[in-house]
């Protein structure tokens, strides 16, 4: 399912949410979408470019179980099935994303948003590089682009991962294309990261039909339902790059970059530019929800894991919800240092039984309300590796930043008289579902009405 495609079905359910009005990508239209944060946005006049822009199409788990045709609670499982299996993409002769093709195209034209005053400039937030390293072959990632002319912006490459890795052992430059407005299931593809060897293109067209073209200045290979592709070279000129709002909402800081020259920009006849708000929906659960198949990995091979939720609230980087099926006294201490070895960056994981909805807050705190002791049921990592992202944690140049780290076990504890034996002390008292529209129903508009207060 294409990015046109989404949109149409996202219509027919009432989804989309269509701007007319003129909208400026200078903060203005971040502040548009900030204000809509959760829902498909579609602007269709956008000052000072001939494109239209989308935004928030991966701002809800709705949207990925739409394009992904299954229960938003299934998610995390067609994840893990797919990377567990990836699937080899095929190779197309042509594709839409090659419908126009501009040599060497004019970056000035794309409708890169200045999202928030402090941010350095114009940025591109939903840009998947590929690239080829020498030894592994094809990768796919995120990396956020600056702008810095017509033809050169700046990428931001996380130091010791895949991009970054082969950039430095390609001294005449990397070659590289950057895709903008890719389907969903590839934006979730490539938030993923498979062992070297495995492409995130081919764990993508293991989640949904996934063609590729080949690109026209370089030998790199790019899905066909892409709406844009920019094609160049990673260069070794580097240039400060930040300040820029990130995932916490705070913001990052200025560090020396790489400079992409582009040579080529191709796109669809009528190309649709996704701008993907920092910080808020789309870009926690891009970051958060390819990270539940691996704490679910990690923790179901010591306990019967159920499901695993990594919540907005926790920039859906650092917190999650573990779901357990607890069969032995200490499985939920257990589970808690399993979710540390599937997700390092963690810093807060909850545990909590089956009957406990993961994806609803306020279950979640009620769990921890009812069943859960610090001095008995709390654990506390110190000075453990930990996130970039996180503001409060300890950060040394050249060094891997470290915080300290919580666990709560939420489960029914099993070594209190209230234990196995009781274990109805912990459960909630339901409420027989029933009908209330019966109830509701008054023919006699005038009965029932509450009388003003005098």
């Amino acid at each position: 399912m294409n990015n046109h495609q989404f949109l149409e079905q996202a219509a027919e359910r009432g989804w989309l949410k269509i701007i007319d009005k003129a909208v400026h990508p200078v903060l203005e239209m971040a502040a548009v979408a900030y204000a809509l944060d959760g829902w498909p946005l579609l602007f269709t006049n956008v000052t000072g470019s001939d494109y239209r822009v989308v935004s928030g199409l991966a701002s809800d788990r709705k949207y990925f179980a739409l394009a992904l045709a299954c229960e938003p609670g299934q998610i995390s499982f067609r994840l893990a099935d797919a990377f567990r299996n990836p699937r080899k993409a095929p190779i197309h002769d042509s594709g839409v994303c090659q419908e126009v093709i501009e040599q060497p195209g004019d970056l000035l034209s794309l409708p890169f948003l200045k999202h928030w005053p402090d941010d350095a400039g114009h940025y591109a937030t939903a840009a998947v590089a590929i690239i080829r390293d020498p030894d592994t072959g094809l990768n796919a990632s995120y990396h956020r682009l600056l702008r810095l002319d017509a033809h050169r912006c700046a990428a931001r490459l996380v130091e010791r991962r895949g991009t970054h890795t082969a950039w430095q052992k390609s001294p005449e430059g990397l070659p590289v294309s950057i895709c903008i407005g890719l389907p969903l299931h590839v934006l979730l593809a490539a938030s993923l990261a498979p062992k070297p060897g495995i492409s995130e293109l081919d764990i993508a067209h293991a989640l949904q039909p996934t063609p590729l073209v080949q690109c026209i200045t370089n030998d790199l290979l790019v899905p066909a339902d892409s709406e844009f592709v920019l094609e160049g070279r990673i260069s070794h000129e580097l240039v400060p790059e930040g300040p820029f709002v990130d995932l916490t909402e705070t913001i990052d800081i200025v560090r020396m970059q790489p400079v992409i020259e582009i040579d080529c920009i191709s796109h669809r006849q009528d190309a649709l530019y996704h701008a993907l708000l920092p910080g808020h929906l789309e870009h926690k659960l891009l970051m958060g929800m390819p990270k539940e198949p691996s704490i679910y990995a990690a923790t179901n091979n010591v306990v019967t894991c159920l499901n695993v939720n990594i919540t907005p609230g926790g920039t859906s980087w650092l917190h999650a919800i573990v779901q357990i099926d607890k069969q032995h006294p200490d499985d939920g201490k257990k589970a808690i240092y399993a979710a540390y070895e599937g997700h390092p960056s963690l810093k807060h994981v909850v545990i909590v039984d089956k009957d406990i909805d993961i994806f609803t807050p306020s279950q979640v705190e009620w769990a921890i309300a009812t069943r859960f002791q610090a001095g008995r049921d709390g654990y506390i990592l110190r000075d453990q590796p930990s996130s970039s992202l996180d503001p409060s944690a300890l950060h040394r140049s050249g060094q891997k930043s470290r915080t300290d780290k919580m666990g709560l076990d939420a489960t029914i504890p099993w070594d209190t008289p209230q234990g196995p034996s009781h274990p109805q002390h912990f459960k909630r008292v339901p409420i027989p579902a029933i009908d209330p529209q019966p109830y509701l129903a008054n023919p006699d508009p005038g009965r029932g009405k509450i009388a003003p207060s005098s």
